[in-house]
């Protein structure tokens, strides 16, 4: 598979974790999409999202990497080389 294109799934994947989380099928978040560009996207909403990424991507997030990341595409490049050093797609 083409790193373009599992940036594209994981990005699809991303997008279903943020519809279920903050209860918004018709959300969209883009690699620019962050806390502030998110109403609902509290502290506690927070939580709720890494839980949420963690079970979808079979992963266990620290929450001192978490907290470094600054939007969604930091988002994704973290999760694209966290599964890809587990051998995982």
């Amino acid at each position: 598979m083409q790193p373009s294109d599992i940036r594209s799934q994981y990005m699809q994947r991303l997008g279903q974790v943020f519809c279920m989380v903050f209860g918004d099928d018709d959300l969209v978040i883009t690699e620019e999409s962050n806390s502030g560009s998110i109403d609902e996207w509290d502290s506690l909403m927070h939580i709720t999202l890494v839980i949420a990424v963690e079970k979808e991507f079979k992963l266990r997030l620290n929450p001192s990497e978490v907290g470094k990341l600054n939007n969604v595409g930091e988002m994704l490049d973290f999760l694209i080389a966290k599964t890809q050093s587990n051998g995982q797609n």
